[in-house]
């Protein structure tokens, strides 16, 4: 594998992640419990988009053979997305949305503080952007945790749940494939691995005080960063590629 063919599956790994994590917050656009989650969820999901936007941008660009943002977003079979599989996970309710968020965006907190220190400088620029946006996804998701862990029996209930039903998913983020060590390598990206004890401590600081419990299952599912999917993918697609499918010279 080239630096070239590792950097950019790299860029696609965290620009798939992004925009199927922005599917999946869109659509609670006008279904919020609440006008103001309705509009945080969708503005968060915009967040994501953005995000996708610029690394799939880049990911074309380091390819070489004239592929679009768009093309690479919107015209690749399942197999040649390479999203972790927490991100494929169905909406579900506000509490199973809640800790989604809380689980992912912790991560991406660790990985983009590093990704901003990239030697690539384009990687770098995009990260500085993503870091701000970051935080303020991460702080949403801790305070809503607070407040279902420590409102209602039902609430508290709900959150401890998804936590449950979720918790198998969060390893694959810390794995390393051979084009994410000849990143770490080349100091583009970072090492997953080395952020799993403080995304751990992080996360378990945060449901300690939310009155929830962390899950002592160790068992985890991985697939996603090598194009195998569960179910749930497969719908997502159907909705999202219908339009540029079926008018595949469309433009923006």
């Amino acid at each position: 594998m080239t630096k070239q063919e590792a950097l950019y599956q790299y860029l696609l790994q965290l620009g798939d992640n992004a925009l199927i994590q922005s599917h999946r917050l869109s659509e609670w656009c006008s279904k919020g419990p609440i006008l103001e989650e309705d509009l945080a969820l969708t503005n968060i999901a915009l967040d994501y988009i953005g995000r996708a936007q610029n690394l799939l941008h880049y990911a074309g660009e380091v390819e070489g053979k004239g592929q679009s943002a768009d093309q690479l977003a919107y015209r690749r079979p399942e197999h040649q997305y390479y999203n972790n599989l927490i991100a494929e996970m169905p909406k579900g309710d506000f509490a199973f949305t809640i800790a989604k968020q809380l689980l992912i965006s912790t991560y991406e907190l660790l990985l983009y503080t590093e990704l901003c220190h990239s030697k690539d400088e384009t990687l770098a620029g995009i990260a500085g952007k993503a870091i701000k946006e970051v935080r303020y996804h991460w702080t949403h998701s801790r305070d809503w945790c607070y407040r279902l862990g420590k409102g209602t029996v039902l609430s508290n209930e709900l959150l401890q749940q998804a936590v449950n039903d979720l918790w198998m998913y969060t390893g694959e983020q810390f794995e390393m494939g051979a084009e994410e060590e000849l990143m770490l390598k080349e100091v583009i990206g970072c090492d997953n691995k080395a952020l799993q004890n403080k995304w751990l401590e992080m996360v378990e600081t945060v449901l300690s005080d939310s009155n929830i419990k962390i899950p002592t299952a160790t068992y985890n599912q991985s697939g996603g960063r090598k194009g195998i999917h569960t179910e749930n993918m497969g719908h997502i697609l159907s909705e999202m590629q219908y339009l540029q499918r079926a008018y595949p010279e469309a433009i923006w």
